[in-house]
């Protein structure tokens, strides 16, 4: 949800447009290592040493934690300063992809990549809030947001294509190893470009909420990724079956309270 913002003095239109275009700079990022990393599974296991059942973990990671925290990421940037909690989310974003590039086995990799769907939490509302500070116009909001909106569509479907072309000169870690320059560019940008802004009627941060909810969707998520492979009516899925009906039950009991 979009929180009111505090009124800002109106910035000129050029430097309106140059902030969206920071934005949606920093979503075409996150929306690119959504699915870059589809097109070298394959060399990323044999690389590792892993098989193909045990790689989706390295897509999910990100995509999962990235949508938890979606909320909860929001409402930090409303209270504490929506470019603060942006500049955070590169930086995060930037560090974990360093991991990724450097990780010695599966597991640092898959680590590495929940990290960076953190970063990703804190680009992508925080972005949209951001442009909406911004551009006090309609006829402008309009357009930026639709804008904004086409970047996120436009690099999800770069991913693979970049993802190819990395692979196929260099080696998979480069999928990972390019977002540093971006990163470092995203950050001089921002702190060039970006105003301070802050949500008018700040959003308590619902802590029990997004726990459970990051029980809830890793563990649904594990189990459409893991059951093939284990069974499932193996005791490990029976455990999550039950693990994810009380998880929804305590959620829906706590957000239906409030």
């Amino acid at each position: 949800m979009i929180q009111t913002s505090v009124p800002a003095p109106v910035a000129p239109s050029r430097r309106r447009w140059a902030v969206v275009a920071v934005c949606g700079f920093a979503l075409f990022l996150v929306g690119v290592d959504t699915t870059i990393v589809t097109i070298g599974l394959g060399e990323i296991g044999g690389a590792l040493g892993v098989g193909a059942d045990r790689l989706s973990w390295v897509v999910d990671a990100y995509t999962v934690v990235f949508a938890a925290l979606l909320i909860t990421s929001g409402a930090l940037a409303d209270r504490v300063g929506r470019r603060r909690v942006f500049t955070t989310g590169l930086v995060v974003f930037g560090i974990a992809s360093l991991a990724c590039a450097s990780a010695p086995t599966l597991g640092v990799l898959i680590t590495a990549r929940a990290v960076q769907g953190v970063g990703a939490s804190m680009l992508t509302p925080v972005a949209l809030a951001i442009v909406v500070n911004v551009m006090t116009d309609p006829r402008e909001r309009a357009t930026a947001i639709g804008i904004w909106g086409a970047i996120f569509g436009l690099s999800m479907a770069a991913g693979p294509v970049t993802g190819g072309v990395l692979i196929s000169s260099f080696d998979w870690r480069a999928v990972f190893w390019i977002n540093v320059p971006v990163v470092l560019l995203a950050l001089v940008l921002v702190a060039l470009v970006v105003p301070e802004s802050r949500g008018q009627h700040i959003r308590r941060i619902d802590a029990p909420g997004q726990a459970l909810l990051i029980v809830l969707l890793v563990v649904a998520v594990g189990l459409l990724i893991e059951g093939p492979r284990t069974g499932w009516t193996a005791s490990a899925a029976l455990v999550g079956y039950g693990v994810l009906a009380v998880t929804l039950a305590a959620f829906i009991a706590i957000e239906s309270g409030r």
